[in-house]
């Protein structure tokens, strides 16, 4: 089961046990903000992570993975592609 929508890996986030996090696929509201338009678009797809997504990687994800503050160079992007080729090799 993947960690996030994003594909960030909640296991190697430094938050995690800091904010006591289950990680976005087990929570309804972020302890980060209101909504995360990512998990939010995710879920209103009827997605487990972005990468089942027809739109895949999309201009949303995309601002995400490269942000200057908070991106990681497009590692989640990738992430989501390996969870992607794990299902469809079940």
């Amino acid at each position: 089961m993947p960690e996030s929508r994003c594909g960030l890996l909640c296991t190697q986030c430094s938050y995690r046990e800091q904010m006591n996090c289950p990680g976005c696929v087990h929570m309804s509201k972020p302890f980060w903000g209101d909504s995360c338009p990512v998990k939010s678009c995710c879920e209103g797809k009827g997605r487990e992570h972005c990468g089942e997504c027809d739109s895949f990687p999309c201009e949303l994800l995309h601002q995400f993975a490269y942000d200057p503050k908070q991106g990681d160079d497009g590692r989640r992007i990738e992430q989501c592609r390996a969870w992607s080729k794990e299902n469809s090799a079940v």
